[in-house]
């Protein structure tokens, strides 16, 4: 009997080492409507630089643009802040990359925690743009980080908002965009208030421009 069982035992060893009939398969992963919702604003964003009627890029650029440089969508750049109201802020003049001011109230605080520390900015309403269609709820929200001048624009980026109907304003680095000046010099750009300073590195969002 002893030879059967040998047998036996090995036509399971060769089976274990020959073709397998139930490959392995890679199974796609449904992508994140947070994910989904960073790549239609990425391509949108593109698309308005093709156009002509809305791209900042001087023809010259403008003619064979394909794409902005993105960081790849993170997740981890999407936070929910506390959104702390200052009603009583008083109104200020913020410089921009020309003579030009922009008339600017501190509309609240966001608080909230990013890269493992907590983080504070100011977020602005653009009083100039109030009686503007489609603006009556905008908040502009500026910020520089530690990219800034290597991975991303020295100046600082933008990020576009609307006011939160809770205390909560959730803030998605990743729609972070340059200032229009950073591809023309025709345009006029509110400049960063210093407080509005990030001391870490937010890889998120639109990278430096670089011209050829």
């Amino acid at each position: 009997m002893k030879y059967p069982v040998l047998v036996f035992v090995l036509l399971i060893l060769s089976c274990g080492r020959g073709k397998k009939y139930h490959d392995e398969t890679t199974v796609e992963q449904p992508q994140s409507p947070l994910v989904a919702d960073i790549l239609d604003f990425q391509q949108e964003l593109n698309e308005s630089f093709k156009d002509p009627e809305t791209s900042p890029l001087p023809d010259r650029y403008r003619k064979e643009f394909e794409t902005l440089d993105f960081f790849e969508p993170d997740t981890s750049y999407v936070v929910k802040a506390k959104f702390v109201r200052t009603p009583d802020a008083v109104p200020f003049l913020n410089p921009t990359t020309t003579d030009r001011k922009t008339e600017e109230v501190v509309y609240g605080i966001a608080h909230f925690t990013l890269n493992g520390e907590e983080h504070q900015l100011e977020v602005y309403q653009s009083l100039g743009l109030l009686d503007q269609e489609g603006y009556e709820d905008y908040l502009f929200l500026p910020f520089l980080d530690d990219t800034n001048g290597n991975e991303t624009y020295g100046g600082g980026r933008y990020i576009d908002l609307n006011i939160p109907e809770d205390d909560t304003l959730v803030i998605d680095f990743n729609k972070a965009y340059n200032p229009y000046c950073v591809y023309n010099k025709k345009y006029s750009c509110p400049l960063v208030p210093r407080q509005n300073y990030l001391r870490t590195n937010v890889r998120a969002g639109v990278k430096n421009f670089l011209k050829d």
